[in-house]
């Protein structure tokens, strides 16, 4: 591992901040940067430049009691501290399998004027891709209270917004002078045509999970905070700001893991293993040949087979294997279906595919969680899906931490579904916390999830982290289907379908369809049965939020991979390849067909092959609502 450390260490006594009270922070390339100040009276506030364009003018900053007048808290700057730091991390599994670490910190030392032993540290970090700082009581501060945050972002022009919106079509455009009330992050930002931005946290302990407020009118954003109590070693959340020159590039940061610890020593992850699933909710009710596929032991035995056959790494069960999910008498381990659970588990053991098993809040509160997940480890299960979490926010995210260690402990998998915490870079510290539905599920959204709606989410949500959005559904026949829960037709192209799956980052991407409607695509088959995981590199080619979206991926045999996505409408993209070395490749292209469309003749594609090499542009048509899928071999 590289690793450069250079300490650069200020001692300032307090005479000199009565002259010059600017704090200066500059990212390793220069393009970024935050300024802190405390002025005359006392109060802290930053601003942020991006390419030498102010972006956030000066913006309070602070904690104070709870009823304090917020002017009431002034601070001392006793002394700071500005270190380079220039490494490498190597993510179990990721976008990428190495990433930069590289940034300069600096600690501010603050102490209260009417009582000295009131300590306050601020610890910011400027990145080449963003910009965080946080609050930190250190060890010996006489501050042990409950207290409330002053953080705000104040932009510096109306610029347009986007913002995450729960189970619901995401908000923006808007200008942010429109909006009136609360946001949900990530809210992403465009300043102008080179500056982009994205407002979240990293590193999210026993906090509140950060929500913004704005008055309509203002370009002034403030954490809503409500009260909470700080003590030694307290440290908030990172405060994040990415930054970037075109959004493809907010959607490859890794900034929120880099901000987040590294797993702790002594805990092993080796085992976990990111990888494509297959999914029993869809493929109850659907028909092929005579046989109906239900939520049972043979339906589940087909599945292995397909995925066993094609790679594929994981089955999960979905509800009401155990009994009735939201009966408070359905037992997690002895439920109707356990014994063929504990059959299948096995039967797919020899063939080397994994089962995840749901267990919803019911039983997981009301049965000891220790003893569920150990009996689930015992039968050899891989992973768990959680579902319907209740309580306030800061419940919901203790309890996601300790479900997610106790997860750890037993060596499983865990994805959060049903109005889930936001992810915050946690995938570092626990690399088994492979995906969220922080985001509609596709298949549940027929009424609000559209085309733009995918290439909105995947620059405002998946910024937040990984993704469960059940895309990849191939049946989309006109009319509803015979599948039992929400029969639906979904609004897309079959090759868009394929390429969300490519698209949408994270550590299990779970494919909702029965194995016969992925055979009818054979080059489709080979374009999902290609993304083999971890993913050796990442790159968004190109992007524009709500219109359309272009990824790279480079699987861990080396495949290449793309995935294009538009909005409702059609449009042709001019694809570099110019991530390709020096050698000969063979690309096979599927695009939508010329009658495609996301509301008719959905399933209408086709196929070419071509040879390739870095210098080429693949010029690819896009139907409304459509998609393209190419794979890129070596020759």
């Amino acid at each position: 591992m590289k690793k450069k450390c250079f300490f650069l260490l200020f001692l300032l006594c307090m005479c000199s901040y009565a002259q010059n009270r600017l704090i200066n922070l500059h990212s390793p390339n220069g393009e970024n940067s935050i300024s802190f100040q405390v002025d005359n009276m006392g109060k802290i506030y930053y601003n942020v430049s991006v390419d030498g364009q102010l972006v956030i003018m000066p913006s309070r900053l602070g904690i104070i009691s709870n009823g304090e007048n917020p002017g009431s808290r002034k601070w001392n700057v006793d002394d700071v501290t500005i270190m380079q730091v220039d490494t490498i991390w190597k993510p179990i599994w990721g976008k990428r399998s190495l990433v930069s670490d590289v940034y300069q910190e600096c600690w501010i030392q603050l102490s209260d004027k009417t009582d000295s032993l009131r300590k306050l540290n601020m610890l910011a970090r400027v990145y080449n891709d963003g910009i965080a700082f946080r609050y930190v009581v250190p060890i010996g501060s006489k501050i042990c209270e409950k207290v409330v945050e002053q953080t705000e972002f104040h932009f510096a022009g109306n610029y347009v917004a986007w913002s995450y919106n729960g189970e619901n079509h995401n908000l923006g455009p808007e200008f942010l002078t429109d909006i009136d009330g609360q946001r949900l992050p990530v809210m992403t930002v465009n300043a102008s045509d080179s500056i982009y931005m994205a407002i979240h946290e990293a590193d999210l302990k026993d906090c509140i999970p950060l929500k913004l407020k704005s008055s309509k009118g203002s370009c002034l954003f403030e954490v809503s905070s409500s009260e909470f109590d700080i003590y030694p070693e307290f440290e908030s959340a990172w405060r994040v700001i990415f930054c970037a020159n075109t959004p493809g590039k907010l959607v490859d940061s890794h900034l929120l893991e880099l901000l987040n610890p590294a797993p702790v020593s002594d805990w092993d992850f080796s085992w976990v293993k990111p990888g494509m699933a297959l999914w029993d909710w869809r493929i109850n009710g659907a028909e092929w040949d005579g046989f109906v596929y239900t939520m049972s032991y043979p339906s589940w035995v087909k599945m292995v087979d397909f995925a066993a056959e094609r790679g594929f790494a994981y089955l999960v069960l979905d509800a009401n294997w155990y009994g009735p999910e939201f009966d408070q008498k359905s037992d997690p381990v002895k439920g109707e279906k356990a014994k063929d659970v504990q059959r299948l588990i096995q039967y797919a053991g020899v063939k080397k595919v994994g089962i995840w098993l749901y267990l919803n809040d019911v039983a997981g509160s009301n049965y000891s969680m220790e003893q569920t997940l150990e009996q689930y480890e015992k039968w050899g299960a891989v992973g768990i899906k959680y579902g319907f979490m209740t309580g306030t926010d800061i419940e919901k995210n203790r309890k996601t931490q300790e479900i997610t260690e106790a997860c750890a402990r037993h060596k499983l998998l865990v994805d959060f579904h049903d109005h889930p915490v936001h992810p915050y870079g946690q995938m570092r510290t626990w690399p088994n916390a492979v995906t969220r539905e922080y985001c509609k599920a596709q298949l549940d959204g027929h009424d609000i999830f559209y085309p733009k709606t995918f290439v909105t989410s995947v620059f405002v949500n998946m910024l937040a982290g990984p993704l469960d959005m059940n895309n990849g559904m191939f049946d989309l026949r006109q009319g509803k289907t015979t599948r039992v829960d929400n029969n639906m037709e979904v609004p897309s192209t079959v090759t868009s379908e394929a390429a969300r799956t490519l698209i949408t980052f994270s550590g299990v991407t779970i494919l909702p369809d029965i194995p016969e409607y992925y055979r009818r695509y054979p080059a489709l088959l080979r374009f999902l049965s290609a993304q083999q995981m971890p993913w050796l590199e990442s790159i968004t080619l190109d992007g524009r939020i709500g219109e359309y979206i272009v990824m790279m991926r480079q699987a861990q045999d080396g495949t290449y991979l793309i995935g294009a996505v538009t909005n409702e409408s059609a449009r042709v993209l001019q694809i570099p390849l110019s991530f390709l070395d020096s050698a000969k490749y063979e690309a096979e292209i599927i695009e939508d067909g010329d009658d495609a469309h996301y509301l008719y003749n959905r399933e209408s594609n086709q196929v070419r092959i071509l040879p390739v090499n870095r210098s080429d542009f693949l010029s690819v048509r896009l139907a409304p609502g459509g998609g393209a899928c190419i794979r890129i071999v070596k020759k």
